[in-house]
């Protein structure tokens, strides 16, 4: 069974940093596409950044001079370095997997973790 778990979250002040990795556990073949989307309160759910299993990178919301995504094949594991962390930026932060596994035949399959808060104080 193929799980996401995302772990590095927590409570910083404004102009901080914090780490976020997105462990993938379980059997799959492949990665396909990787990507971090977090939820505001009050808000629908925003892309932050995605990557590609050739190492392309993509950021929503102006993040890009902030954010950095990576993926680690030898861990499995996706990370989200974030720097300068601002108030606004407080949300649960959830890791999305686009994956290439087995079930009664080869096959991508999505999956989602279950979220990491982080909280950011001015």
């Amino acid at each position: 069974q193929v799980q996401l778990v995302e772990s590095g979250g927590g409570s910083v002040q404004a102009g901080e940093s914090l780490t976020l990795a997105c462990a993938v556990s379980g059997y799959f073949i492949s990665m396909v596409a990787m990507g971090w989307y977090r939820q505001i309160p009050g808000k629908e759910r925003d892309l932050v950044a995605g990557i590609t299993s050739s190492g392309s990178t993509y950021y929503g919301r102006s993040l890009r001079d902030r954010f950095t995504i990576s993926w680690d094949n030898a861990k499995n594991t996706m990370y989200l370095q974030m720097n300068k962390l601002k108030p606004e930026d407080t949300a649960v932060y959830v890791c999305n997997g686009n994956l290439t596994a087995q079930s009664t035949d080869v096959y991508e399959y999505e999956f989602w973790g279950q979220g990491t808060q982080v909280t950011v104080s001015s």
